[in-house]
């Protein structure tokens, strides 16, 4: 009976060592070569392809949203370099009298484009054969200035300034001259102009 208990006692021991044994044996990470190590790779260069492929896509995305948010990016400027074309040379007063013309170009409000509507007017005259150009609209509040040939002077009905030909304030309030224009000449008889609006009330031009 002894030896029964005995032997059942070695058996139990020499299970539980056996159980013992087999929870201490490490586990090996896969051998290269193996599937398991062959899906790991699989799995890391389809993730590393899908990354790429996400970034690649994203710089175009990334300028298409840009463009669609700022139209103001997408403005026509005429020439493309901010001149527009107003007129030919011919159509200048030749006597050096000033000559309203409207600058005609493509408008961007908002998220619509307006093609060929005027944008504003400009007052171009020669002096010694060369066209000079000024804003038609007073420094002082943004009233549109005359031209008035009785008195060869520019007159705001605004706030009564008058100014002289060459934009230069004679009397008034305004604090500072006409906005004078760059002008370019292209192919010997096109008369264009840098046409852009500064904010009145300002001793300084400061552009819209």
């Amino acid at each position: 009976m002894e030896n029964q208990e005995e032997n059942q006692i070695e058996s139990f021991d020499s299970a539980a060592g056996e159980s013992v044994g087999q929870a201490e044996e490490p586990v090996n990470p896969p051998e290269p070569g193996t599937p398991e190590s062959a899906g790991e790779r699989r799995g890391f260069i389809k993730f590393l392809c899908a990354f790429i492929g996400t970034l690649i896509s994203a710089v175009p995305f990334g300028a298409g949203v840009w463009s669609y948010f700022d139209p103001l990016a997408k403005r026509n400027k005429g020439g493309g370099d901010g001149f527009v074309m107003v007129t030919t040379l011919d159509a200048i007063p030749a006597d050096g009298s000033p000559a309203k013309f409207s600058v005609v170009a493509d408008k961007v409000d908002a998220w619509n484009r307006f093609s060929n509507v005027s944008i504003g007017a400009v007052y171009l005259r020669l002096v010694d054969g060369v066209p000079k150009a000024l804003h038609t609209v007073c420094p002082h509040l943004g009233c549109f200035v005359d031209y008035r040939p009785g008195n060869k002077d520019f007159f705001c009905p605004c706030h009564n300034s008058n100014f002289k030909l060459d934009g230069s304030l004679a009397v008034g309030v305004s604090p500072r001259r006409m906005d004078p224009l760059d002008i370019q000449i292209r192919n010997k008889t096109e008369v264009w102009v840098k046409f852009q609006n500064f904010q009145p009330g300002h001793s300084d031009r400061v552009p819209v």
